[in-house]
């Protein structure tokens, strides 16, 4: 009996494939019954044609520490049934999500997928924006007479779900699509505010299985997606180790946000233009230790500290989880789309800092007005 297809996952990158996909396969293996994983590639590129030549789905290396320890394990993710490319294969992506066997639909497209364009066309096969995407999508399968879906946008933003949800909204009332369905929209299907935590990055080219698999990637042990729960509604999505429901996901997002994401993005607009490569390049560098924990402790914590519990502790733990030996993660990759980037992770940091101490962060500030 085939698998059924219950997620719709736009984005065939390399953080959902070694974070959704792979608790979906863990689950699986546990003896739930999730399903499988349409991907929806929406960006020119080879990942689909990767993703449909290899039928027996790909590896995770995992490695890095936990609980003190360093682990290595590899973990083999086979649960996305197929690939599809948004501009060849819209056709097959509107059948997949009026789908009576559709649940959830995933999502990942960065900060710069927050938006509408006025050329955006009802009809369009298919439209440029994600948003205009979903929109489309939606309304198909209410035509349809299709379930409610849970919607997963695995975005860096707070509040996310409900911020494209409003996108959703937007766009429809653009497209006269108002009324009954806008209320099926905002009120039947399920807009899950979270927040994604794991460091992935590229496979080492040297690991034995990289000339066989070249979709495998590496992954660092730590793991967390802090779904919030919506009010006076249960939370349909399979249970995992990394998933934990919270009440509020605000001080989860501003650690995560401020700390670990701020400093990649710091460390990445410093070290990268003076010819450092990978973050373990510049944590070997003493005096690029010196610089990041003066970030990160004195103009990071102070900022977000009066707000979350064992802010320092979490800075700590970020501290080692950069330090992870095993994790090649390229600060070219980290720079990508870096100005919404900025805008998201430092400059909050920069305004509360000078909010709170009546004169900016030193560092942070040096490092934002060359970006300016």
């Amino acid at each position: 009996m085939a698998v059924p297809e219950t997620i719709l996952q736009f984005g065939a990158g390399r953080f959902l494939r070694g974070f959704v996909d792979r608790f979906v396969q863990q689950a699986t293996d546990g003896g739930q019954a999730v399903g499988q994983a349409v991907v929806v590639q929406s960006t020119p590129g080879q990942r689909a044609e990767l993703l449909n030549g290899q039928p027996q789905g790909y590896h995770v290396l995992v490695r890095g520490y936990q609980d003190g320890q360093l682990v290595e394990r590899l973990e083999q993710v086979r649960t996305i049934s197929r690939a599809l490319t948004a501009e060849a294969d819209w056709s097959e992506v509107v059948k997949v999500a009026v789908s009576p066997e559709l649940k959830w639909i995933v999502t990942n497209a960065t900060e710069s997928g927050y938006v509408l364009r006025p050329e955006d066309g009802r009809d369009d096969a298919p439209p440029k924006t994600l948003p205009a995407k979903l929109t489309q999508l939606l309304w198909a399968r209410y035509q349809q007479k299709g379930s409610p879906l849970t919607l997963l946008p695995c975005e860096l933003i707070e509040g996310n779900a409900h911020k494209l949800r409003d996108l959703v909204l937007s766009q429809a009332r653009t497209w006269g699509l108002d009324g009954p369905f806008a209320d099926w929209v905002r009120q039947d299907c399920l807009w899950l505010n979270n927040l994604v935590d794991c460091i992935v990055t590229r496979a080492p080219t040297d690991h034995p299985l990289a000339a066989t698999d070249p979709l495998m990637i590496s992954a660092e042990p730590f793991a967390l997606w802090a779904v919030e729960r919506p009010q006076g509604r249960e939370v349909p999505l399979f249970s995992n180790p990394a998933i934990q429901l919270v009440d509020d996901l605000k001080p989860f997002y501003l650690r995560k946000v401020r700390i670990l994401n701020g400093l990649h993005t710091a460390m990445a607009a410093r070290y990268e233009p003076l010819g450092f490569q990978t973050v373990q390049e510049v944590l070997e560098n003493r005096d690029a230790c010196r610089w990041l924990r003066g970030v990160l402790f004195e103009e990071i914590v102070p900022t977000i500290a009066y707000k979350v519990e064992d802010v320092a502790e979490f800075a700590d733990t970020t501290f080692d989880r950069l330090r992870n030996p095993y994790l090649h993660h390229r600060l070219s990759d980290i720079l990508m789309n870096h100005a919404d980037k900025v805008r998201v992770r430092l400059e909050p940091t920069r305004e509360k800092y000078e909010q709170l101490f009546g004169r900016p962060p030193r560092r942070l500030s040096e490092l934002l007005s060359k970006k300016s």
